[in-house]
C-alpha cells in the first residue's frame, strides 16, 4: 500500500510564516476598533510560531509587548524613545520597558 501524501516540514514553516504575517496585518487593521481582538491575533500568531518553530520576523517582534503580549501601536499604547545605542519601547499597559540595540554597520577594510 502507498502512504498518503504528507507535506514536508519546510512547507509547514512557509505556511505558518504566511499566517503570522496575515495575523499581524489584521491586528493592525482591527486595533482602532477593538484592542482585545488585536491582542488575540498576536496571541494566535505567537502560538503558531511556537508550534511550527518559526521565529518571528524583526518587524513583528517589536509590534507586541514581551511581557503582557499586547499589540503595540506607537502613540496609542506604546512610547518609543531613542537613547544612546538603544531603541526603548515602553508598554503603557503593563508599564515595562523593552530595549533593542541599533544595528551597527561594519567598516569595510
Amino acid at each position: 500500500m502507498k502512504r498518503p501524501y504528507r507535506k514536508k516540514p519546510s512547507q509547514f514553516k512557509e505556511i505558518a510564516l504566511e499566517r503570522i504575517n496575515e495575523l499581524f496585518v489584521q491586528a493592525d487593521k482591527v486595533f482602532k476598533k477593538s484592542h482585545k481582538l488585536a491582542n488575540r491575533y498576536v496571541e494566535l500568531a505567537r502560538k503558531i510560531g511556537m508550534k511550527y518553530k518559526v521565529s518571528m520576523p524583526r518587524e513583528h517582534k517589536r509590534r507586541f509587548c514581551k511581557y503582557c503580549y499586547c499589540f503595540l501601536v506607537p502613540g496609542d499604547n506604546c512610547r518609543v524613545r531613542l537613547t544612546g545605542q538603544k531603541v526603548v519601547y515602553y508598554c503603557q499597559n503593563c508599564r515595562k520597558y523593552m530595549r533593542f540595540p541599533y544595528k551597527t554597520q561594519k567598516k569595510n577594510k
